[in-house]
């Protein structure tokens, strides 16, 4: 899974991993700040690099459109079905009996009522932690290539891309270790500070659960509770989580700390088969299809709860925040662990969405490898035909997917050729808080298609009634998502084509140069991106009212050809 994280500890830097209950923090931040909500807000009348979405609500009423219930499925970690702002907006299976144990519908599933987790087994097991798919490549292989002189001109075209494929993981697991160096001893030492100091400051308090701004607000007087408030204070404000109770961000920081054990421990030592072990399906079966259970919550729902408030938390109730679309249902498909996703799992989520009826599809994961991109490939050809649209994260490594891997992505293993229903989303900011370009966010000219808010975002959290900032692609991607959402709305007969049309002929390009992630350089956005700006409901749905409603004029954008030759696997 791509990181959502980067914090610094009072001992040691460390990252947390993208399910967990952190944000992304920017290598860099500027003076100032930005306000709950920015991300639908307008540039010229409110002042910030938002979406504009209220301006497009008042376009379309100028149009007297009746909006149409438009179903978004999410592929993440799972959903609090209990939020108050999420509840009345999650998908009802209206050819399932809840709680009967029987396939009512006959799609395989049983008791599917607000979609399906295909990190579960049927005895109510669900996978929390997975293991990093380097490594599972690695040692899948490893028996086949290892310690063999290997001649390629033997080997069947498909053995070739495994070997390729099974040389890389080689490198990231013999040649660098734990992802980017991270040093755990000094890492261990760090969550056993930030351990004892919340110890502290629970006595100090005189309540076992705080939030950033609980510490923020303590007067603190003996040398004692001045260093307890003084390291977790850094450190909820380095994730920009203040409203993030402290079990929440122990939890995340803990279990990042295992995943960089279990990967130090790849080397020497196969991955356990966390995943398998409570599925017990055949993984190398793409048809054996049977399995998982229907508890789309689990204990992991922070993400897919923040990503699907972004997308539709029930607009003008006066409770926490709004959605992007006023009249969506969402249907969570649990298929990302803490750990890297399983390529069968995310092509039977996808397949899931398509034949259960959703029109837009948001994907806040990716991973470095795809040993089975054929079946992830054969279901976005799939969702297309039954017209679907696949919003997906560019990913938070700074780095440029035009040449470095990013899985799932929009090209074609066969054929090298991009799926005309993906679009791939990279994540902006604002100058008031860090910039116009996210500086954690991947980009590349081909392969990123636009970029959204996704720095600062507030959102529901699991909690019944809580809501926080997160930072990522995992929150510019749902940004996107619920735009084509409310779009469908309004214009439901739009193809997926003519919504990526809309999309991105109607980014507004900032002025000036941005920062290329990662680096000091300052380019055109257009440089980043193919479209070269950020999106905008109200230029969006524009354009929307000006398409061939019959769906058979949808307008051809020309796309550079892939270069992404080293996508294998």
């Amino acid at each position: 899974m791509n990181k959502l994280v980067k914090v610094a500890g009072l001992v040691t830097a460390f990252v947390i991993a993208e399910n967990s209950s952190f944000a992304q923090q920017e290598k860099s931040t500027k003076s100032g700040d930005v306000p709950k909500g920015w991300h639908l807000l307008d540039k010229t009348k409110d002042g910030y690099y938002g979406i504009s979405i209220d301006k497009a609500y008042e376009f379309i009423r100028t149009k007297n459109l009746k909006g149409k219930t438009v179903l978004v499925a999410v592929i993440d970690s799972g959903i609090d079905t209990l939020h108050e702002d999420l509840k009345d907006i999650l998908w009802v299976n209206p050819k399932e009996i809840p709680g009967n144990g029987i396939d009512d519908d006959g799609n395989g599933y049983i008791d599917d009522i607000h979609g399906w987790n295909f990190i579960g087994g049927k005895d109510g097991k669900n996978v929390k932690q997975d293991s990093y798919e380097g490594a599972r490549v690695y040692h899948m292989y490893k028996g086949k290539f290892g310690d063999k002189n290997i001649d390629t001109t033997k080997l069947s075209a498909d053995e070739k891309d495994d070997y390729k494929m099974w040389l890389k993981s080689k490198k990231k697991i013999e040649g660098e270790g734990a992802e980017e160096g991270v040093d755990l001893v000094m890492l261990k030492r760090a969550l056993i500070s930030a351990q004892k100091s919340d110890s502290s400051m629970r006595k100090f308090l005189n309540k076992e659960t705080y939030t950033g701004n609980d510490v923020d607000t303590f007067n603190a007087v003996s040398p004692q509770e001045k260093g307890a408030r003084a390291s977790l204070l850094y450190l909820f404000k380095a994730n920009q989580m203040m409203e993030t109770t402290n079990k929440e961000f122990l939890d995340g920081f803990e279990e990042f700390v295992g995943g960089e054990e279990r990967k130090a421990e790849a080397k020497d030592k196969a991955p356990q088969n966390y995943r398998g072990d409570i599925t017990k399906d055949n993984e190398a079966d793409i048809n054996d299809r049977s399995y998982g259970n229907p508890d789309v919550m689990a204990s992991t729902p922070f993400h897919g709860t923040h990503v699907s408030g972004i997308i539709g938390a029930v607009r003008g109730n006066n409770k926490g925040m709004d959605g992007v679309a006023d009249n969506v249902r969402i249907m969570m498909i649990r298929a990302v662990p803490d750990g890297d996703e399983h390529d069968k799992d995310i092509a039977l989520a996808i397949r899931y969405a398509a034949d259960n009826g959703a029109k837009v599809v948001n994907m806040s994961f990716g991973k470095d490898f795809s040993p089975q991109k054929k079946w992830v490939d054969e279901a976005v050809k799939y969702a297309e035909s039954k017209g679907v649209l696949l919003v997906h994260a560019a990913g938070n490594d700074a780095k440029n997917i035009d040449t470095a891997d990013n899985f799932p992505n929009a090209i074609m293993k066969d054929s090298h050729k991009k799926a005309s229903n993906w679009i791939t989303v990279g994540a902006s900011g604002d100058p008031k808080a860090g910039g116009l370009t996210a500086s954690f966010s991947n980009y590349g000219k081909q392969q990123v298609d636009v970029f959204a808010p996704g720095v600062k975002i507030y959102s529901s959290i699991p909690g019944g009634n809580t809501y926080g900032n997160a930072q990522g692609t995992s929150m510019a991607c749902p940004v996107v998502a619920g735009t084509a959402a409310f779009l469908l709305e309004y214009f439901p007969y739009l193809t997926p084509q003519q919504l990526k049309f809309c999309l991105m002929k109607s980014t507004q390009a900032p002025e000036g140069k941005v920062r290329k992630p990662g680096t000091e350089d300052m380019v055109a956005l257009s440089d980043l991106s193919e479209s070269g700006g950020i999106i905008n409901a109200l230029e969006a749905a524009k354009i929307a009212a000006t398409l061939d409603p019959s769906g058979k004029k949808a307008p051809k954008k020309s796309s550079p050809k892939p270069t992404l030759k080293n996508k294998k696997g």
